[in-house]
């Protein structure tokens, strides 16, 4: 997405979709837990709104924005529900304030193992399943599905897209590595400022290995 200012953050999204209605889709698939992703998906859809106005413009040209989130861990511990949609309500009576936002989680761990006879459910299996046989069921459910499944064996049997996968897969590796590095890095720096803190008001030395969890030689070497 793009910057309204030199130093705005850009939005980087899987999927948009601007529909023929000119609604406007973002579809996020998230296989690991990263901090602050509910912050993230409402930056996210904040800026898809913003972007669709220019100066001089009325707010009629806004057009609705949804969110569908695919997450393969829990990002709504609150209920049991595969299928979470939030939208603008009055926590008084359910009263919507306006359609405009809208946010689809839908979790992969909570899917019920029995259908409940739900195309979303349908769905839901196809994007979980990794077994050839439950896909080739699946297929035989709708045209669209099959599809879908038709589609992705030709991208299982593409070399090419293989590799493609594989060299995205191992960037985001390293991503999450550099991330692990970063904060374990900013964590040990943080105990040395308690260290030296500590140091400097006169703190016991086996006190400060208590508070921060650091070796006695490593407090040795802060002094």
């Amino acid at each position: 997405m793009k910057k309204e200012y030199e130093d705005d953050k850009y939005g980087v999204l899987d999927v948009k979709i601007h529909t023929v209605s000119g609604v406007v889709i973002d579809v996020e698939i998230q296989v690991r837990p990263m901090p602050d992703f509910k912050k993230r998906c409402i930056f996210h859809q904040a800026k898809m709104v913003t972007e669709q106005i220019s100066a001089g413009q009325g707010y009629s040209v806004i057009h609705r924005v949804v969110t569908i989130v695919i997450t393969d861990f829990i990002l709504v511990p609150e209920n049991n529900y595969y299928h979470n949609q939030f939208r603008y309500r009055s926590n008084r009576d359910g009263t919507e304030f306006t359609n405009l936002s809208e946010f689809n989680i839908l979790e992969l761990p909570k899917l019920p193992t029995d259908t409940d006879s739900t195309e979303l459910w349908y769905w839901m299996r196809f994007i979980k399943s990794d077994d050839k046989e439950e896909l080739e069921m699946l297929a035989q459910r709708s045209p669209q599905m099959s599809k879908a499944v038709g589609l992705l064996k030709e991208l299982s049997a593409d070399e090419r897209t293989r590799m493609l996968f594989e060299e995205r897969e191992k960037a985001r590796r390293d991503q999450i590595s550099r991330e692990d590095g970063a904060r374990r890095e900013g964590r040990a720096e943080e105990r040395a400022d308690i260290a030296r803190n500590a140091i400097s008001i006169g703190v016991d030395i086996d006190m400060i290995i208590k508070l921060t969890g650091l070796s006695r030689e490593e407090i040795e070497g802060l002094r």
